[in-house]
């Protein structure tokens, strides 16, 4: 009696055992597949291109409309994103302003750090917002590309420009681009950039 006593635990200590071997399995791949759709969401890959369109901006009781050209590039520790614009005044005069981002991967899988300026040995670092200098972060999530720019003024309120393009069924982007100062929405752009032939 003893014996079968001993061999009914023995046999209750195995099966919980396998039983929790399986449930830790299942538990690791349940991980292992976020952890990779993740990956998979943060890709910069299907957004890569050059894209031309015209813009809309609603500011100040007025439109404005703005010729706005992006090219995405791939790198190794990232992309990087070129966009330039031209922005048609009211009284017939242009304004073109240009700007290029390099942002790298970082930890987290669907954020990516700046890095626009060289430092003391020459790596690429991010821009020091306190001092006057725009500072970038982007985020990937499913078909929306986000780049955000905090900028900190002479008289310590701050300035948050925030980009989002999304990518439509044909490959082309939608952009939304909004302006805030202290809070406040100060600007609003919307608009239509479609996917060039040639890749950048």
């Amino acid at each position: 009696m003893a014996d079968m006593r001993t061999k009914m635990a023995h046999l209750m200590t195995f099966t919980r055992k396998r039983w929790f071997d399986s449930l830790m399995f299942v538990g690791v791949l349940c991980l292992s597949f976020l952890a990779l759709s993740q990956a998979r969401a943060a890709s910069i890959e299907p957004f890569v291109g050059s894209y031309h369109g015209t813009t809309i901006e609603h500011a100040e009781n007025e439109l404005q409309a703005r010729d706005l050209d992006v090219v995405i590039k791939e790198t190794e520790r990232g992309f990087v994103v070129d966009w330039s614009t031209v922005i048609h005044k009211t009284d017939g005069r242009e304004k073109t302003v240009s700007l290029d981002v390099e942002f790298y991967a970082t930890e987290r899988s669907d954020i990516y750090g700046s890095a626009m300026r060289s430092g003391l040995f020459g790596k690429r670092v991010p821009n020091d917002p306190l001092k006057g200098e725009p500072f970038f972060w982007a985020r990937i999530v499913d078909k929306t590309l986000t780049i955000h720019a905090l900028y900190i003024n002479d008289e310590g309120g701050y300035e948050m420009q925030v980009y989002k393009r999304t990518l439509d069924d044909d490959g082309n982007l939608d952009l939304i681009f909004r302006r805030f100062r202290d809070g406040e929405q100060i600007r609003d752009v919307t608009g239509k950039l479609e996917r060039q032939p040639n890749r950048y």
